[in-house]
């Protein structure tokens, strides 16, 4: 992605308070059915957290029953990258945004016959406008 935002980490800290930089910028994660967005069911379009990045549109959002709010796919593929992960003793595909390098969530295999992938995403890494 051409536009990436580079910033310190004291200018996130500052910027997205304690909950959010925790999971955007040292890739925690939130309860289970205990965050803002599992649940939610409007129309509209989640941001990252961190930048305002258009991901996931919530026609590709679905309910997983895993208790965090779950995509079948990205707005567009460029818009997310997929890296590595093996912390906590698993090996895992996390999502990070393409343009500010913030992470997401993780994706998995077990998703809806249209993409097979979950992209099982953290609230405090979204954003959501409504449409």
């Amino acid at each position: 992605m051409s536009d990436t935002i580079q910033k310190t980490e004291e200018e996130w800290k500052q910027e997205l308070g304690a909950e959010k930089y925790r999971v955007l910028r040292e890739k925690g994660t939130e309860p289970a059915f205990d965050n803002e967005y599992w649940d939610n069911h409007e129309d509209g379009t989640y941001l990252c957290g961190a930048c305002g990045l258009e991901l996931f549109g919530s026609e590709a959002k679905y309910d997983s029953g895993t208790g965090w709010p779950s995509f079948s796919k990205p707005m567009d593929p460029e818009l997310v990258a997929v890296e590595g992960d093996t912390s906590h003793g698993m090996v895992r595909d996390e999502v990070v945004c393409s343009r500010c390098g913030s992470h997401l969530g993780h994706v998995f295999p077990d998703g809806p016959a249209e993409t097979g992938e979950r992209y099982c995403m953290n609230s405090a890494a979204l954003q959501f406008k409504h449409k």
